[in-house]
């Protein structure tokens, strides 16, 4: 009778979860072994899991932010895109969603300015949709990939205690981002260096990855997830709706701005901040008749994208210090390490400050890369969003040179 119930116990077991784990063994092929985990996660409808994202530094270890989530993500082959749902929720608190998409739109509910922003991509010109696959879906794309593609890669398949590790390296001349199916960027932020690489842990208790690393020329992420819990939810049962709080305002991308700078034709705030060796740079000590602020981030690809003009728009004005001058304030990162490491290693020849939550906040910054080009008086005559080259590049040199 005690055998027959742990028996019963067992098959319960194997059928609540709906995953079919497979093991590989150290002399199984390679690809036989990958095709078993991608099997696993063709089984999963839905999951949900305590989620943790870092980010660092090309060539450097320490993240530079980290942040925690609670997320459930879902099956849904009704979306051509990624084939998936999702949600991001505060981990404190799991009734308020940050961030959703459920195949038609991707929405930011942020609490700080009361403003649900929602994105259905009508303004969208892209072959793909510019977001974030949650982790399994993710994983899944990054190993079917790995198995099909006709690319230049490497693989390897590492094997540990109670895990493996699977390591790609793509040699493709784009870089390689995946938002449900491959994408070859054809304007990498990087500087030549276009090797995508992407290593998966994969946990032997049940064949399924725990953990990745994505490696590319501007920033190194790696995400891992825990306290999973697989086909509980139901995406029957998916209402992002009924997390919008009544009192915010809702507004559509593309068609209301929720977060306009209105500083143009404004004197701009006054600071004072600190170098990461830790001197104080005063705002009302910079004496050039022109001054050009950028808000940055570490890790930011269209920041990183826009060094080499910059450094360069330096060098051009050298001549006439006294008419021009540029600060970068990092916004994203307080790792001093982290940051000088950054700086040397990408020879940055102009001032490289530290942010605060004030001056952030003063200057209404909501997104970097964000470009102020202030007059003599330090009046702010010109703000520019983003970055592309040589479009960027020229609007930044006219904006100074009518000011010179």
């Amino acid at each position: 009778m005690k055998m027959k119930s742990l028996k019963m116990a067992f098959i319960t077991t194997l059928v609540g979860s709906l995953i079919l784990i497979n093991s590989c063994k150290v002399a199984d092929n390679k690809n036989d072994c990958l095709r078993k985990v991608l099997g696993n996660l063709e089984q999963i409808k839905s999951a949900t899991y305590s989620s943790k994202i870092s980010a660092s530094a090309p060539g450097d270890t320490s993240a530079f932010r980290t942040y925690y989530w609670f997320k459930k993500e879902y099956a849904n082959p009704a979306d051509t895109f990624i084939g998936s749902s999702f949600a991001w929720f505060q981990p404190a608190d799991t009734t308020k969603m940050y961030l959703y998409y459920d195949g038609l739109a991707e929405a930011y509910i942020e609490s700080d300015i009361k403003t649900i922003t929602i994105d259905s991509f009508q303004t969208n010109t892209l072959p793909f949709r510019p977001i974030t696959p949650p982790f399994y879906n993710y994983t899944r794309s990054i190993i079917k990939y790995a198995l099909e593609t006709k690319d230049s890669i490497s693989t390897d398949l590492k094997y540990f205690g109670d895990s493996l590790l699977f390591k790609l390296v793509i040699n493709a001349d784009k870089q390689v981002e995946f938002h449900g199916k491959p994408v070859y960027n054809e304007n990498p932020y990087g500087t030549g260096k276009e090797v995508s690489r992407y290593d998966i842990w994969i946990s032997k208790s049940d064949y399924l990855p725990y953990r990745y690393r994505r490696s590319m020329s501007h920033q190194t992420s790696w995400e891992s997830c825990k306290n999973v819990e697989f086909n509980k939810a139901k995406i029957e049962d998916f209402m992002p709706s009924k997390y919008f709080p009544p009192d915010y305002n809702i507004t559509v991308r593309g068609k209301q701005k929720t977060a306009k700078i209105d500083l143009e034709g404004k004197a701009a705030p006054d600071w004072i901040l600190k170098d990461f060796d830790n001197n104080l740079i005063a705002f009302k000590d910079l004496k050039s008749k022109v001054l050009m602020i950028q808000f940055t981030g570490i890790g930011c690809g269209p920041c990183h994208a826009s060094i080499p003009f910059l450094k360069r728009l330096v060098t051009d004005y050298k001549y006439k210090l006294k008419d021009f001058e540029f600060i970068s304030i990092e916004t994203w990162s307080k790792n001093i390490d982290g940051i000088k490491k950054y700086y040397n290693s990408n020879g940055l020849n102009y001032k490289f400050l530290l942010s605060t939550e004030e001056i952030t906040k003063d200057y209404q910054v909501r997104g970097v890369p964000v470009f102020f080009i202030l007059d003599e008086n330090r009046v702010i005559r010109k703000i520019i969003w983003g970055y592309g080259k040589g479009t960027t590049d020229k609007e930044i040199k006219d904006a100074i040179d009518e000011l010179i």
